[in-house]
């Protein structure tokens, strides 16, 4: 038996007038799963516990089977495991976003948030600008690791953990009453201004009618994180297949094998086919008994705003990812469990993440009776099958 996970991450949101009172998961056509669902089970989970951010951290953790509560110190440290950052355990990380800000006269303060990903700002372009931040900004006890696209780190050595304001849940705002405290922080960001507002890469970017990437915004603070081992703890032998460093960072926690896939880059492009292929040949032709699969693009179009966008992403994930994924098994003859489900809501209307029960789908390749569900939020949830514990929902993956 091979067991994966499809985590179509956002996917989930809130009925939009324009698409007459359905969701975006409801607008989108998904006969792949929607023809799985007829033979799966389907119902909800709460994969963010009470009085907890509901951020793509905390939620991955809990698809992962890893109890938040117990084993969450941070989003950034998760991030520090994947780019390979040997953390003391008194250093603290924090995200370092690249974001746009609009560029109005005035002082740096009554700037507003345009975009928190700078318009997906290839990862090449980024290291550029992150690198000549590094040589403008980096002091003792303080150093800058680039990431992917958008998402970088700070490292503070012997630091504190502040709670800083993660820039998607404030697009659009005045930044004043969002920034740091911390002089050094806040310094660090507005000279980051200065320095990337008119470099070279954000010139040709605005010519190009690119978003620029003009200033760092820092959240997501955390200390060194202890995962117990994947495999000791469910003896499946894992695999993450991710574009983004939380992810491979939560791989890299739990012992798990980090697979990266050419192309796949956490945005609306990504290399969907890649990551199906790769999930494919680890369980049928590597050795591995479980593939966790994550597309971010549902989550990043939510942020967006882009209601047709996002659709087309759900779409992609239905006809791109799983469909390859679930004819290379059926013509494999090997049996399998699979469940597709998001980390948490990125519903079109807040642009950000928020803490409802996600919609799962769990489909055992043995099961032959037709049922009559279809998948959306609003048939899970007449399902009566809920999971308060969401952490707990992969154990229901592998009971069989």
């Amino acid at each position: 038996m091979k067991y994966i996970i499809l985590l179509s991450d956002g996917m989930a949101g809130r009925p939009i007038e324009e698409l007459g009172g359905r969701t975006t998961m409801e607008a989108a056509a998904t006969p792949v799963m929607d023809a799985l669902a007829k033979k799966a089970e389907i119902g909800t989970a709460f994969m963010v516990p009470e009085g907890m951010a509901p951020g793509s951290d905390t939620a991955n953790l809990s698809v992962m089977g890893y109890d938040p509560k117990l084993y969450y110190t941070g989003r950034s440290p998760l991030e520090a495991l994947s780019i390979g950052v040997d953390m003391a355990p008194t250093d603290v990380s924090y995200r370092c976003n690249l974001v746009t800000l609009t560029e109005e006269e005035g002082a740096y303060e009554d700037q507003k948030i345009l975009d928190h990903s700078s318009g997906e700002i290839s990862t090449e372009d980024a290291k550029v600008l992150i690198d000549t931040v590094k040589a403008e900004l980096e002091r003792e006890g303080y150093a800058f690791y680039a990431g992917i696209s958008y998402r970088h780190l700070l490292i503070w050595k012997k630091g504190e953990v502040m709670e800083l304001v993660p820039p998607h849940d404030v697009l659009t705002e005045r930044i004043g009453a969002h920034l740091p405290e911390n002089p050094v922080f806040r310094e660090m960001m507005e000279k980051s201004y200065e320095i990337l507002k008119n470099h070279p890469i954000n010139i040709k970017r605005r010519e190009q009618g690119l978003n620029p990437a003009n200033s760092l915004w820092f959240w997501g603070a955390g200390t060194r994180p202890a995962l117990a081992s994947f495999r000791e703890k469910t003896g499946k032998r894992g695999v993450m297949i991710s574009a983004v460093d939380l992810l491979k960072g939560i791989a890299v926690g739990a012992g798990m094998d980090n697979i990266s896939v050419e192309g796949a880059n956490g945005g609306l492009h990504t290399n969907y086919e890649g990551k199906a292929d790769a999930a494919v040949k680890a369980l049928l032709e590597n050795g591995y008994d479980f593939a966790y699969i994550h597309v971010e693009a549902p989550d990043e179009m939510g942020h967006m705003g882009l209601t047709s966008d996002k659709i087309t992403a759900i779409e992609n994930v239905d006809s791109r990812v799983l469909k390859r994924i679930i004819d290379a098994f059926d013509a494999s003859a090997e049996e399998y469990r699979i469940m597709v489900l998001p980390d948490h809501p990125t519903p079109i209307c807040v642009r950000t993440h928020t803490g409802e029960p996600v919609p799962y789908l769990l489909y055992d390749s043995r099961t032959k009776q037709d049922g009559i569900h279809i998948y959306n939020e609003k048939e899970a949830a007449k399902s009566g099958h809920v999971w308060k514990d969401g952490y707990r929902l992969i154990e229901h993956l592998f009971e069989a």
